[in-house]
């Protein structure tokens, strides 16, 4: 008998999690909710994450203050699960909260209804359409995890749904996003001082995608040393050669403070040339034109890692 009930609650247990949308699963740091189901998921092995750490306080729209936001780069999921019926926000959230203190986590930030901003904090938080009209009974934990290998971040967002009707109406729904900071792989292949000249000849300037900054940095890495090495021996080669340094954002953030991130980047550049290589500093000049120039669409990854650059531009003077 002992037997035969266990092989039933294996059998409800495979019900429960063919629920499940095709392809998803809870992240492998926090479990689900009990009985709950996912109906979104989407996970990237590598992008940028902006998460709220304060009240929103523009309706449909981040921050502006840059500190009330966490920014991060690495693997970001986002899964939404439905909670079994008759269970509250703040039940599903002190259960989540729980579990990330059990796990490491430490809180950032929590707020619970119109602490959180209202409307403003719902729509800057979730796109989610089952999800972003319901902001009434709306409960919200950031929280962050120290680990060698990378921190991680967490930020479960929970509404009780009130629009829409179908399945969700009247249900819990939960939103969790987990940002596990990582630098991104290097797949760009240096450029060597022959084809640099080839494109300055051709068309006056030059793409780069071999220097590299910590994230949201003007701190150069030191995986930057073999492109630079390269941009030095064509300086070198081409004495009179004299060069616009012209430092590129992606879309991401506004737009002023990309332009002054990109000079700052632009003038990290010169100054490595300049310092470590002895380049005469009167051949270089640093300009950033932050988002202003885009070689690809800022809509996907792919299209803003391009958009991040630096480029060398032949100067006639």
């Amino acid at each position: 008998m002992l037997r035969i009930g266990c092989l039933l609650l294996a059998c409800l247990a495979g019900l429960a999690q063919a629920a499940d949308i095709p392809g998803s699963a809870d992240h492998p740091l926090l479990p689900r909710y009990q009985d709950s189901e996912i109906t979104a998921y989407s996970r990237e092995a590598f992008r940028d994450v902006q998460l709220l750490n304060a009240p929103a306080t523009q309706p449909g729209g981040l921050p502006k203050n840059r500190d009330s936001t966490l920014t991060a780069e690495g693997a970001f999921t986002r899964i939404i699960y439905r909670a079994p019926a008759e269970r509250s926000p703040l039940e599903v959230l002190r259960n989540y909260e729980q579990a990330l203190a059990e796990r490491g986590f430490v809180p950032l930030f929590r707020c619970a209804r119109e602490d959180c901003g209202g409307r403003a904090f719902n729509h800057a938080v979730t796109t989610d359409m089952a999800m972003r009209e319901s902001q009434k009974e709306q409960q919200y934990l950031l929280a962050r995890l120290n680990r060698a290998e990378g921190d991680v971040l967490a930020a479960v967002y929970v509404v009780q749904s009130s629009v829409g009707g179908g399945p969700n109406m009247g249900r819990t729904l939960v939103q969790l996003e987990v940002l596990e900071a990582r630098p991104m792989e290097s797949r760009m292949v240096v450029i060597e001082a022959p084809a640099m000249q080839r494109e300055l000849s051709d068309r006056g300037r030059v793409a780069i995608y071999g220097i590299l900054f910590d994230h949201d940095s003007d701190r150069l890495r030191s995986d930057s040393k073999p492109q630079l090495e390269q941009i030095a021996t064509l300086l070198r080669a081409q004495p009179k050669l004299r060069a616009l340094v012209v430092g590129h954002t992606d879309a991401s953030g506004r737009p002023e403070y990309n332009r002054e991130l990109s000079l700052r980047r632009a003038r990290a550049v010169v100054q490595a040339l300049t310092g470590d290589y002895g380049i005469a500093a009167e051949r270089l000049l640093a300009e950033g034109v932050g988002m202003a120039a885009p070689v690809a669409s800022n809509a996907s990854e792919e299209g803003r890692a391009m958009n991040r650059r630096v480029e060398l531009v032949e100067r006639i003077d």
